[in-house]
């Protein structure tokens, strides 16, 4: 039986379903996205490059909610990745992996592009994606 649910299955791909459909379900994920994009606009709107460049505490803070919205994008389901083809989700779950396992050659210039040029225009779509693709309460 799965110990987590007790939904009554042995079989291990059913209790990867478990986690997935009753632990973590994708709409709070797709909401952490949006969560840790305000976090980092937040944190960044008052300061310049160089400021950003110089304060290890919030390249560190902004690392980890770039790994929170890969993680997250990782886990919105293909269909509804393929309805929104021009979300760039593997970028953003490729961010993930180098800000986790590259994080000793993090570019700070590109990590500073994207929060200036690319997340602003990434809000508007993911709030579609949000309110669009609710998961049957």
């Amino acid at each position: 039986m799965c110990p987590l649910c007790l939904c009554g299955s042995f079989h291990p791909l059913a209790l990867e379903k478990c986690i997935l459909e009753y632990i973590l379900p994708t709409k709070p994920r797709r909401a952490d996205i949006l969560e840790s994009i305000s976090e980092i606009e937040q944190r960044t709107k008052a300061m310049t490059f160089e400021e950003f460049a110089k304060n290890q505490t919030n390249i560190k803070a902004v690392l980890y909610d770039f790994i929170i919205i890969g993680e997250a994008t990782r886990n919105v389901p293909k269909e509804i990745q393929s309805r929104y083809p021009l979300i760039p989700w593997r970028l953003m779950a490729g961010m993930r992996n180098v800000a986790t396992h590259e994080y000793f050659q993090v570019n700070l210039s590109r990590i500073w592009a994207t929060i200036r040029e690319d997340l602003p225009t990434l809000v508007p779509q993911l709030q579609e994606v949000l309110a669009r693709e609710t998961d049957p309460e």
